[in-house]
């Protein structure tokens, strides 16, 4: 089996902080999204991973050795792809074509998730979805009494169906996806100007494929600044066990730490109350400061910060009092003596 991940994009909504790290590669309690993501589904899949090939922009060799890494770390082979425009979800996957054969799980890198994750042998595939309010932002599906998939359907403007696709799915036959995905790019088929996999999707359907259900306990996303904090959280609690364990190599003096919390490498913290559901990253050093549910990324420091609902950056330096703030790679924020930021 195989796993696909496109990534290309550089999440707009994320900024400050997708300026200079792509989103997948951000850290939540101490781990780049689509590592979590790739591990989740390497552990649930039931078979071997032979292959994981990522669909990326022009993030630049860096980036590039750690999906390889990534990938190798879990006894896989690592690919890395270009998409060089963002023309849609069906030409993601379509730059990958190479690695197209056989059995695939394709998985878009700005989610992640708790399920139920099995692999209905008696379907063609299998689309993972969960129950949303507003379902006009998502593509959806609509389902007969056995539970088989009868519509795809992508961002509805009136209502059909409240069962989004989270960017989960499992594929028997990755040419037969690939011969769909063909088909719309050489016949220019686009929905809201792009080529959409639920476009292929639904060609399969027409033509008799059957696609299952997947259903999904906790669908978490990483859209933007308040998203992935919150996000951030449940994982904290998700993992309290895990987290719970400090490495030798920090050091915390006369701090309260209200789990669950992550602390990484070398990191310092003093005279502060942290927690509950703070991430902080290696090396970052945080004085005199009260921080709770917030994203502290690595090489960072914060002092007399009183900080809710926060996202800070790597390289980061903050000195002030605020409740909520999202500051970006390399910033600094200065209210203790020049009240400047740069």
């Amino acid at each position: 089996m195989k796993i696909i991940v496109p990534m290309a994009g550089r999440g707009s909504r994320l900024r400050p902080h997708t300026l200079t790290v792509p989103k997948p590669l951000i850290p939540i309690a101490g781990k780049p999204i689509v590592q979590r993501l790739v591990e989740d589904i390497t552990k649930v899949a039931g078979e071997k991973i032979d292959e994981i090939a990522f669909i990326i922009g022009d993030f630049g060799a860096e980036v590039e050795a750690s999906l390889i890494k990534i990938a190798e770390g879990l006894g896989a082979k690592g690919t890395v792809y270009t998409q060089d425009e963002p023309l849609g979800t069906a030409h993601a996957i379509k730059c990958a074509e190479a690695s197209m054969q056989g059995n695939v799980v394709v998985a878009f890198a700005d989610t992640l998730f708790k399920a139920d994750f099995e692999l209905d042998k008696n379907s063609d595939g299998v689309i993972w979805v969960k129950k949303v309010d507003d379902p006009s932002a998502f593509g959806v599906v609509k389902l007969d009494d056995y539970g088989f998939i009868t519509d795809f359907v992508e961002k509805p403007q009136t209502f059909v169906s409240d069962l989004a696709i989270i960017g989960i799915y499992y594929f028997n036959s990755a040419e037969k996806l690939m011969a769909e995905i063909n088909y719309i790019m050489d016949n220019d088929i686009k929905f809201g100007g792009e080529y959409q996999l639920t476009t292929a999707l639904e060609n399969l359907r027409q033509k008799g494929a059957k696609f299952s259900l997947g259903k999904v306990d906790d669908w978490m996303d990483c859209g933007n600044k308040n998203a992935t904090v919150e996000t951030n959280g449940k994982v904290l609690h998700y993992e309290i066990d895990t987290v719970s364990q400090y490495p030798a190599s920090a050091t915390i003096e006369n701090c309260m730490i209200i789990p669950p919390c992550f602390i990484g490498e070398n990191v310092k913290i003093l005279n502060s109350k942290i927690g509950p559901c703070v991430s902080v990253g290696n090396n970052t050093v945080i004085i005199n400061s009260n921080i709770d549910n917030s994203l502290i990324q690595e090489n960072t420091m914060i002092d007399h910060g009183n900080l809710s609902n926060s996202m800070i950056g790597n390289s980061a330096e903050y000195f002030g009092v605020a409740r909520e703030i999202s500051l970006g790679d390399f910033s600094v924020l200065d209210f203790l003596s020049k009240g400047s930021a740069s």
